[in-house]
């Protein structure tokens, strides 16, 4: 019996103490936003804010002739910065009703994961934690599903 009381006691003391606060999940979910409507309003500056410069992206893209899922190249912070001032000197803004969905998987001391939904097609997040922001540091993509 005693052990049973002490094993739930150290599954609540473990599970506490990596739990994060309300706070750190608004923050991850917020530089998830960011990153989509960085992309969308062609928005330097949120980019700026939800994104480390050592971004990795990386993803698929299904080649319309063959109908398979062909890597479609990487993408770097800078990268992504000039895609975002094409967006706003092109003025080619996502459509009003294009999704912005972003699902939070799991907050820790310092990392993050997270999936988001947008226009282009689904990404899967990795953020950290530095001088107490969140930010995403990798991001893996793929197409959007054929409706």
């Amino acid at each position: 019996m005693k052990f049973i009381l002490a094993f739930v006691a150290a599954f609540f003391i473990g599970t506490f103490a990596n739990a994060q606060t309300d706070e750190d999940k608004k923050a991850v979910k917020a530089a998830c936003l960011g990153y989509i409507e960085g992309f969308y309003e062609g928005d330097t500056l949120k980019l700026k804010k939800s994104v480390k410069p050592e971004l990795y992206k990386f993803g698929f893209w299904k080649n319309k002739t063959s109908g398979v899922y062909e890597h479609a190249g990487s993408m770097s912070f800078e990268q992504a910065i000039a895609f975002a001032k094409n967006v706003m000197e092109k003025k080619k803004f996502a459509k009003d009703d294009a999704p912005k969905i972003v699902e939070v998987f799991e907050v820790r001391n310092a990392i993050a994961s997270a999936k988001v939904v947008a226009w282009w097609g689904t990404d899967y997040l990795l953020l950290s934690k530095t001088d107490g922001k969140w930010m995403i540091e990798q991001a893996i993509w793929e197409g959007p599903l054929e409706k």
